[in-house]
């Protein structure tokens, strides 16, 4: 009898043996209900958790504009007047909480100084969650950012060392939260269900944005600035509690779940997880397909970080919308972005259990859509001139489209190595972090003088690098389970 992997249709010119996300034998499951079901409901609590660490994350990037002193912003102030003032009339009020004299530098350590943090603890956090699971990791990396986000008024109270150290912090316990999720979905997504599972955990990163982007406004234009810290910090600890009441590592080890869905994902996993205790880092280290998602990683958050930190300055400098106007403004690029990640999570699992397409066929297909588009609009926004209607339009477009991208390079770490997914995440969100830190720096040089100009060079920059991490994960990126990551055992890790 063949093999149902042979046995189907092969689309894209693919590898043979890359068919089905399946190994060679491998037999398939008849699927669980996922309505009410634990990897759904674990899913969704996951979402949640990233609701709440990108808040944790961009709350600050608000809340500096309302804790810097007018006259410290008016002498650092370099509004372009290449495009007409079309705002509607700014409500006047006077601002609430302490302020404080912080030059354009000193600023600028202070928002990195995240990032600072968030890269130390990648690899470490990976490899710890594969070692001891990722559930108190995840839990205990959102609780402590959410408790240093509750003193950061203090901190900045005490001074700029403090409140430097107290983001690093911050950014130390969320580097752990990416790679432990990875890590637990290597033991809890069937393979034929991965897009649909990760896209809506990590969708709730861009929901978070969407969200905290003009609420924390709202509470610094009506409330003191510091309240947009303590209620962030709040909501995060009361996740903590849900998530360890609520999740467990693995499927085995779940209190409620049925024993038809424990048995269908258990057997879904069968020959693609190793329970070898030492990590092939040799190997690893020199796999071209791993290398293919740090490209694509790091190209992708290129764009990603560029707009993320720098949309508010664009719309505020170049396209002059006013500071209410600007948070909302802001936000609707990434909930574009968040309905495709929805989307494509759907979308990519039927195109492999329904059309039979290759896994890499389908992630590559993502991640062009994903990381190309995005860059033509991107460049399509910046030669518009002051046509503003236009321009958030093509921001709106590049940032949604980017979304794609979250079914293909993003999750390839669970195709080539399910068993290793986390260190494989700390890996590649390593160099993915370092756009993070240099590109705000990059775009400030590049921007002098806040012409349209030279915007257009820091966006033809952003979306090439965007292009040409596209076109490499195309060529080298694959879709089955590499051999390095199958030594030894070929079961399920008990």
């Amino acid at each position: 009898m063949r093999s149902p992997v042979h046995s189907l249709p092969r689309h894209g010119g693919d590898e043979g043996s890359d068919s089905t996300p399946l190994l060679p034998g491998s037999p398939r499951a008849e699927a669980a209900p996922g309505c009410c079901s634990a990897r759904y409901n674990l899913a969704v609590l996951a979402c949640l958790g990233f609701f709440i660490v990108y808040a944790l994350r961009v709350n600050l990037s608000v809340a500096l504009v309302a804790m810097i002193h007018s006259n410290t912003t008016s002498e650092d102030n370099s509004t372009s007047h290449e495009c007409p003032e079309h705002s509607l009339p700014k409500k006047v009020h006077d601002p609430q909480g302490k302020q404080y004299q912080w030059d354009a530098e000193t600023q600028g350590w202070i928002l990195g100084s995240f990032f600072y943090g968030y890269i130390v603890t990648q690899i470490p956090g990976g490899y710890i969650a594969r070692r001891v699971g990722g559930k108190l990791l995840l839990g205990f990396g959102v609780l402590g950012t959410a408790v240093f986000t509750l003193f950061t008024p203090l901190a900045a109270d005490l001074g700029v060392g403090y409140l430097i150290a107290v983001r690093t912090l911050e950014g130390l316990g969320e580097g752990v939260t990416f790679p432990a999720m990875h890590a637990m979905w290597s033991s809890w997504a069937p393979p034929l269900e991965r897009s649909k599972l990760l896209s809506i955990s990590y969708a709730g990163a861009q929901l978070g944005t969407v969200i905290s982007l003009p609420l924390s406004g709202m509470i610094c234009f009506y409330m003191d600035w510091a309240y947009v810290f303590y209620i962030s910090g709040i909501v995060g600890i009361f996740w903590f509690v849900l998530w360890i009441w609520l999740v467990s590592d693995t499927p085995e080890t779940h209190r409620t779940i049925s024993h038809s869905e424990k048995e269908y994902i258990l057997s879904s996993l069968r020959n693609q997880l190793s329970s070898r205790k030492s990590v092939p880092w040799v190997p690893m280290l020199r796999s071209l397909p791993l290398c293919a998602i740090i490209v694509a990683h790091f190209s992708y958050n290129w764009t990603f970080y560029t707009l993320l930190t720098l949309l508010p300055t664009y719309m505020k400098e170049i396209l002059r919308f006013n500071v209410q106007e600007n948070g909302f403004l802001s936000a609707v690029p990434y909930f574009g972005c968040w309905l495709c990640i929805i989307l494509s999570g759907q979308v990519a699992d039927n195109l492999r259990a329904k059309w039979h397409f290759s896994t890499i066929c389908v992630r590559r297909i993502f991640s062009l859509v994903g990381m190309i588009g995005p860059a033509i609009f991107l460049v399509a926004a910046g030669f518009i001139g002051c046509d503003y209607s236009l321009a958030v339009v093509f921001l709106t477009i590049s940032t949604s489209l980017g979304g794609f991208a979250s079914s293909g390079f993003s999750i390839n770490h669970l195709d080539i190595a399910p068993s290793y997914a986390g260190i494989l995440l700390g890996i590649t969100n390593t160099f993915a972090t370092i756009p993070g830190m240099v590109c705000p720096v990059i775009a400030k040089s590049l921007t002098p003088n806040n012409t349209i100009g030279e915007w257009q060079t820091v966006f033809c920059i952003a979306a090439a690098i965007n292009a040409l991490g596209a076109i490499f994960f195309t060529l080298c990126g694959k879709g089955e389970v590499q051999a390095w990551a199958l030594d030894d055992c070929h079961g399920h890790r008990h």
